[in-house]
């Protein structure tokens, strides 16, 4: 029986929420969840701490304005206050080298942070699960930003999301999600991003829709940690394809794409997903 530790810390203010799990002595890894409404750490890694804990130190924390981590948003700087928010959470736990898993979300943000020339965050590998790379405003993507907090809403999330469905299906899962989509300032900070000026225009026409459609510009070339992709080949929310871009771009990585999967294979294959992730690690540390 693995021991998870639901834990807060005060970063700058910010109360912050965590998980934690695994002994404190083993090699840190770092899990950061999805931005979806109801997103948090224990929806993202509920069947990924159990295994990593008998082999690592297991850090998994909520966004800021996600989870149960304070609800703020910063209209004018979103991403750089996240961001920022997330190297001093690491900073205060005096975690100093860790590797990281990102799903969706917290894929696009950690392979943006490893691409840049001064990562803000101590990576020492990278696994991007469903992350990085063009997000376009699928049909699917705009079920998810019409959430409106009904349970209905919710279940079409689900649906819209995940492959299999069974989960949107499922009552007591559906009502898991919920509760966390409708704490407190929850709703709020995730619909935040997509207030945009009517005159937000994309080039050459068009609008956009939270920051969807828009050019991805991120120098995967740059990245010099050494990286895990896993992606779905049913996953509604990027285009076909997307996965092996990133596979041509970054210069150290292994590559999976899960059959029958959509954007969250940690939840929907997660025997397969943590078998990988480990054999993954034991390379990494290994390699070490």
């Amino acid at each position: 029986m693995i021991d998870i530790h639901s834990r807060y810390v005060v970063v700058d203010g910010v109360s912050t929420h965590y998980l934690e799990a695994g002994d404190s002595d083993a090699p840190t890894v770092a899990l950061l969840h999805s931005g979806e409404f109801g997103a948090a750490a224990e929806i993202s890694w509920e069947f990924t701490i159990p295994a990593l804990a008998p082999h690592y130190h297991v850090i998994a924390p909520d966004w800021l304005g996600f989870g149960r981590t304070d609800k703020v948003y910063d209209f004018a700087d979103a991403r750089g206050r996240a961001y920022g928010h997330m190297q001093r959470f690491f900073e205060v736990l005096g975690i100093g080298e860790a590797d990281f898993i990102g799903n969706s979300m917290g894929g696009s943000n950690l392979v943006r942070i490893i691409a840049d020339p001064s990562p803000i965050l101590p990576v020492r590998s990278a696994v991007l699960c469903s992350g990085g790379g063009f997000t376009p405003l699928t049909e699917a993507r705009k079920v998810l930003l019409a959430y409106d907090c009904s349970t209905d809403a919710m279940r079409a999330l689900l649906h819209a999301m995940l492959h299999d469905p069974r989960w949107g299906d499922d009552d007591a899962y559906v009502a898991r999600r919920q509760e966390l989509a409708l704490l407190p300032g929850a709703f709020e900070c995730a619909s935040a991003p997509r207030l945009k000026r009517p005159e937000k225009k994309l080039k050459g026409g068009g609008r956009t829709e939270q920051g969807f459609g828009v050019p991805d510009n991120t120098a995967y070339e740059r990245v010099e940690v050494p990286v895990l992709i896993i992606a779905g080949v049913n996953d509604p929310l990027r285009a076909p394809g997307y996965s092996e871009d990133l596979a041509r771009r970054i210069p150290d990585n292994e590559h999976h794409v899960y059959e029958e999967c959509g954007h969250c294979p940690n939840i929907e294959h997660a025997e397969r997903f943590n078998a990988d992730v480990l054999a993954f690690l034991s390379r990494i540390h290994g390699r070490a």
